[in-house]
């Protein structure tokens, strides 16, 4: 719209007619700030399909001569209702039995918008009434219900203001669908929030916190959410890229064995197995391939503990990626990417109905990149990703998607840098420690499904199921001993192949209920996963060692050995069964006063199929939250969590040692800044205990459970639309992460990788009209902290200050963008390894351009 003041939904109805079709629009414009700010008991609510507090609302003829005038006629049967889903908004389609509804007028009170539709009479197969809440963005609910005997009455909701609409009546034929049996006609409306999710940076809603579709400012824990927008204005293609805007999160998320870590809230995973890595829900335990971005509707970060809904869990926190789902209207948007060192990317994303009657919707997102990269290396970065969804509507109140994803890899295998005294190898930042054709390549495929029925209006069951299947080879230079007096680095030949087979499924039950007056949402569910993790094999050629001058390297210098002839290391296949069942009650004793209590129950069975023992560990993991609002756009919160890791340490006998476990509390305050700007300021605290920790230092490779570690810190991020056109996404972080209890380590150390201190900001600007109606600029600073680069503080990672700015056009279906990363070519060291002095400090990216076209239709 070019107007930044008037934000504008359809509601769209169909009538049919013997005569030339007519068309009437109403266009209406934003809500003045005197609706907006009425007290929270002037608003109209609607609870049970019912309107509460209806004294603003035009009220509906109930005279007895006005019933006894309305009744003679005859009444318009509307027999369903159907909620669709668009790239806009929703569109709601209203089943008739004949062509003489009278095109109802838009009316609005409070943060309602709603339709009286005359000489109609409510007719569904199963109910009296029609509800749906949260059915899109910026929607609260959509009503359907008998007003009175002759008039149906639509109530939309909105959850920040009241929703806008503009009504166009008109030729069926081209916008409804007739069903031939029973000779019904729909009348459609489509409904669009008082923001355009498309092009906002607020998410108002989330479900990683609780598994059911929650407003953030009433879930009592930190979750921060990217949206698709900050994606595409900072043609984000990593995860890790993305995490930059969001407070406590730090490193690289990287490939397995390359040693760059990513810490949250101060915790590393270093380990593969324990990168907190979701999508749409699914837990993958063994992430040997990246992560890809171009079917990402948002990513959702959840802080702290979180095992009661996830199962086992680094206490840090969580990432889940919620994926693209299909659109009933047909959508298209071809986008091609170009840059430094040798980047291409195009990429697709299409969607629409496969069928004339809207029930079969698919969604198809693929992409191919390539790079050189920065580093010295001859081997390219290569990868393709194909995603396909389908989804079907069986019924009014069943649907399932079935879904597919294939990932083909190919990257350098990068060891990154070595310690140097109490800092980093001081070397040109391309310099490499391995050789130039050294690389890691993966495959992942994974498939499954997503059923949902809805009992009623209040209960509904969901089903899911994912299978993954992942293949790694590495063929790489190995670094082993470094002697920094010399500068000689000592390293190995070494090929490896690992394999994964992940198989998992969920059902849940989610229920609303009342208590007298206090209201529940129930969720109750069974999680179930089974792993195979297949070391194929692993090889290290000890025959020959392969020295490199770091400061004047010269590499090809030797030949790979036939690994035909290189001995296998001993073989650790693992197969893991784990079970879960929690419940969880989110409990509303009122609009101000909220709890929500969670508890879990894990069993993990770990057994090395290699040799021939297994371990049993379960673990309880409760939660228990608190969201006290004294007014409707603040909410004081606190909350209390737990969660369990399976732990790899050994005792002298060779056994598993118990499960790390950690506590972790926390409280804050979100706000609404305006009706578009939304604010979390939290303090937390989480304590992990049970950390391996080695017996003493002639026995490294037996350990105790008794290990300790804490982080301490507080959190701010802040995110959506500052003013009409100007959106900011912002965070802070300072987080104290240090060992408490160990017997090697010195108490008091502080946790690698994590910094003190930590920000970020994004700000973009569009103009809206004039002659350069459609330009815009995004600016963006990162600062992170000195960091430790080990446990045992031997050496220190030093802090870093990016720039990076985006202009970029948007005119009618074309949009044209140009970023420039660390514009100050600012030369420093993005994540590292944690666990070695000899490798994994990963330098960052230099000055670097990517530009992009693209088309949406």
């Amino acid at each position: 719209m070019k107007s930044d003041r008037v934000l504008l939904a359809s509601f769209v109805f169909a009538i049919a007619s013997i005569a030339s079709p007519e068309f009437f629009k109403f266009h209406i414009s934003s809500a003045s700030a005197e609706n907006l700010s009425k007290p929270s008991s002037q608003i109209d609510s609607i609870e049970n399909g019912k309107v509460q507090s209806v004294q603003d609302l035009r009220q509906v003829s109930t005279s007895a001569s006005e019933l006894l005038a309305e009744t003679s006629t005859n009444l318009v049967q509307i027999t369903g209702v159907k909620l669709n889903p668009t790239a806009n908004g929703l569109e709601v389609a209203l089943e008739t039995t004949s062509s003489s509804i009278s095109p109802p007028a838009p009316q609005t009170s409070g943060k309602l918008l709603y339709f009286d539709i005359p000489n109609a009479k409510l007719a569904l197969p199963n109910s009296d009434r029609f509800l749906a809440e949260n059915p899109a963005d910026g929607i609260a609910n959509v009503s359907v219900i008998q007003a009175n005997a002759s008039y149906v009455r639509v109530i939309v909701r909105g959850i920040n203001a009241v929703p806008k609409a503009m009504v166009t009546t008109g030729n069926p034929n081209s916008v409804a669908q007739v069903s031939n049996e029973a000779k019904e006609e729909e009348e459609e409306i489509t409904i669009t929030g008082e923001t355009d999710r498309k092009t906002t940076y607020r998410e108002p809603n989330a479900s990683t916190a609780t598994r059911t579709d929650t407003a953030i400012i009433d879930t009592p824990q930190s979750i921060q959410v990217v949206p698709q927008q900050v994606l595409k204005d900072q043609q984000v293609v990593r995860v890790d890229q993305a995490l930059r805007n969001v407070s406590g999160v730090t490193g690289e998320l990287s490939g397995f064995s390359s040693a760059q870590s990513l810490t949250i809230r101060g915790f590393v995973t270093e380990s593969f197995a324990n990168i907190p890595i979701l999508r749409d829900g699914f837990r993958t335990y063994s992430n040997l391939s990246p992560q890809e971005t171009t079917n990402l509707e948002r990513i959702e970060v959840l802080k702290g503990p979180a095992s009661v809904l996830y199962g086992q869990a680094d206490p840090g926190g969580i990432i889940n990626l919620v994926t693209k789902q299909p659109l009933a209207k047909p959508f298209y948007d071809l986008q091609l990417q170009a840059g430094s060192f040798g980047f291409i990317r195009p990429s697709v994303d299409l969607s629409g109905p496969l069928d004339t009657d809207g029930n079969v919707l698919y969604r198809l997102n693929a992409a191919y990149q390539r790079s050189d990269g920065f580093r010295n290396f001859d081997t390219k970065s290569e990868r393709f990703f194909i995603a396909p969804v389908v989804q079907w509507k069986i019924s009014d109140r069943t649907k399932i998607n079935f879904f597919l994803e294939y990932t083909n890899d190919q990257i350098p295998y990068d060891v990154g840098l070595p310690a140097f005294g109490r800092g980093v190898l001081d070397v040109p930042r391309d310099r490499i420690l391995g050789e130039r054709d050294d690389s890691l390549k993966s495959r992942a495929f994974s498939i499954g499904y997503k059923l949902e029925h809805q009992f009623d209006d209040n209960w509904k069951i969901r089903n899911a199921f994912r299978y993954s299947d992942q293949n790694l080879k590495v063929e790489s230079t190995l670094p082993f001993i470094f002697n920094e007096a010399t500068g000689t680095l000592a390293r190995l030949y070494g090929r490896r192949e690992l394999q994964s087979n992940d198989y998992s499924l969920q059902t849940d039950v989610v229920g609303k209920f009342e208590t007298g007056s206090v209201k529940h949402t129930l969720l109750a569910g069974v999680d179930l996963n089974w792993s195979v993790f297949n070391d194929v094999f692993t090889k290290i050629s000890r025959a020959q060692i392969l020295p490199l001058n770091v400061f004047n390297p010269t590499y090809g210098l030797f030949s790979r050995p036939n690994f035909d002839t290189v001995p296998q290391l001993p073989e650790s296949d693992t197969a893991i069964s784990r079970t879960g069942v929690f419940l969880q009650d989110q409990i509303a004793f009122s609009d101000q006063l909220s709890v929500i209590a969670g508890i879990r129950f894990d069993g993990v069975t770990n057994r090395n199929t290699f040799a021939g023992t297994s371990r049993y560990d379960s673990a309880w993991s409760p939660r228990l939250g608190l969201v006290y609002k004294p007014i409707e756009t603040v909410a004081l919160f606190a909350n209390y969590s737990q969660s369990f890791t399976p732990n790899v340490g050994q005792d002298v006998n060779g056994n598993f040692l118990e499960p790390e476990k950690a506590q972790g509390y926390e409280f804050g305050i979100k706000a609404e800044l305006t009706k578009k700007l939304f604010a979390t300021l939290s303090y937390f605290s989480i304590t992990k205990q049970n950390v391996a920790t080695p017996v003493s230092i002639l026995e490294p490779s037996v350990s105790v459970a008794t290990g300790k570690q804490q982080s301490q810190g507080i959190e701010l991020d802040i995110s959506g639309e500052i003013a009409p056109n100007w959106n900011l996404i912002a965070s802070y972080a300072y987080t104290n992460a240090r060992v408490t209890e160990d017997n090697s380590i010195p108490v008091g150390n502080r946790l690698p990788g994590s910094p003190y201190n930590s920000f970020g900001i994004w700000t973009t600007y569009q103009i809206p009209d004039g002659d350069l109606q459609g330009l815009g600029f995004g600016l963006g600073v990162n600062y992170v902290g000195n960091r430790t680069g080990d446990r045992e503080n031997t050496y220190e990672v030093g802090d870093y200050f990016l720039t990076n700015a985006a202009i970029f056009y948007k005119r009618d279906q074309w949009r044209f963008g140009l970023n420039f990363n660390n514009l100050f070519n600012i030369n420093y060291i993005s994540g590292v390894g944690g666990t070695s002095r000899t490798f994994g400090n990963s330098p960052g990216a230099p000055f670097s351009v990517v530009g992009s076209i693209g088309i949406q239709f």
